[in-house]
């Protein structure tokens, strides 16, 4: 019989590639690690791991193991599912994460909604992105992350995620009030070749690489005159004469800041997709099923001021 807390462990070795960086993960020391994976080849008669430089890789067996538990795993949710459903509980403890402007517009209305539906329900958020928000899923810290993904991360076919569209949502142009763009109906992202860019740095988050694919989509690479990370501090800079930038629609920028935001032509459109994320197997679980119908319905009544609402995505 495989213990579920030992695969949770290889598993995330696997993952991160080091016992440290995997301990890091799941909030142990790497000497826990280490323990786990030394019992878990004891009980399954294997080895799981053999030396590699100074590190460690994991065995071909250890592989085997993955492979499959993977899908052990998935089957366990689903059981524990089937089990909280049996039960119809409408209290517990529901776990939320994602992007800072996620958490803004979508997770904590949700969450008031959730409260409001559901009082005996507890609900915890967190702050995340991309990478950190399928960690939190795989340890168990986060049982709804809502996440705008890098291209490829995870692929949407990795046995761990179960991954759904939430909304489709576009950036527009932001620009300074008395800007030549800013009276347009529609813009094409190559009226602004000239303008200087505000963006956050090209490491930070995955906005900038958004934002240098269309404009190469577009035909030319923006020049980025200021880097800086939140979006209360673009829209100034913006405001006051700086530069240009793609604002996310769910984004409202500060009620003093004088910009305007303009809707940019695009085929594909230009937009940022945005996921619900759960531990496959997960998503029939009541609790999440709750959490996700909140999610939903949000996005199905959130209007962004002066601008059409983004577009949901059925499910």
């Amino acid at each position: 019989m495989i213990d579920l807390r030992r695969l949770h462990v290889l598993r995330a070795v696997h993952q991160h590639g080091t016992v440290t960086a995997a301990a890091a993960a799941l909030h142990l020391t790497p000497s826990a690690v280490s323990h786990h994976l030394r019992e878990m080849a004891r009980e399954l008669k294997v080895p799981l791991v053999e030396p590699q430089g100074r590190g460690i890789r994991l065995t071909a067996a250890a592989h085997l193991v993955v492979q499959h538990g993977d899908a052990l795993v998935a089957r366990w949710e689903e059981a524990e599912s089937a089990l909280e459903a049996y039960r119809q509980g409408e209290a517990g403890l529901l776990r939320m994460c994602g992007f800072p402007s996620a958490l803004t517009s979508l997770i904590v209305p949700a969450a008031a909604l959730l409260r409001a539906r559901h009082p005996g329900l507890t609900v915890e958020v967190a702050q995340c992105e991309a990478p950190q928000g399928f960690d939190m899923l795989m340890s168990t810290d986060a049982d709804i992350a809502v996440l705008a993904p890098p291209d490829g991360f995870p692929h949407p076919g990795d046995s761990r995620f179960d991954q759904e569209s939430l909304l489709e949502e576009p950036l527009d142009l932001l620009v300074p009030a008395g800007h030549p763009l800013a009276g347009r109906p529609l813009v094409r992202l190559e009226e602004a070749v000239d303008d200087d860019w505000v963006l956050p740095y090209p490491d930070s988050c995955d906005h900038h690489r958004r934002v240098s694919v269309f404009c190469a989509m577009a035909g030319f690479t923006p020049r980025v005159a200021h880097y800086v990370q939140e979006w209360s501090a673009m829209a100034a800079l913006v405001g006051h004469g700086f530069g240009v930038t793609l604002f996310p629609r769910l984004v409202t920028p500060p009620a003093e800041t004088a910009v305007v935001r303009v809707p940019v032509a695009g085929d594909p459109p230009l937009s940022r997709r945005t996921l619900t994320c759960v531990r496959r197997g997960s998503r029939t679980h009541p609790l999440v099923r709750h959490g996700l119908d909140a999610l939903r319905d949000v996005v199905a009544t959130h209007r962004s001021p002066g601008a059409p609402a983004p577009e949901a995505v059925a499910s």
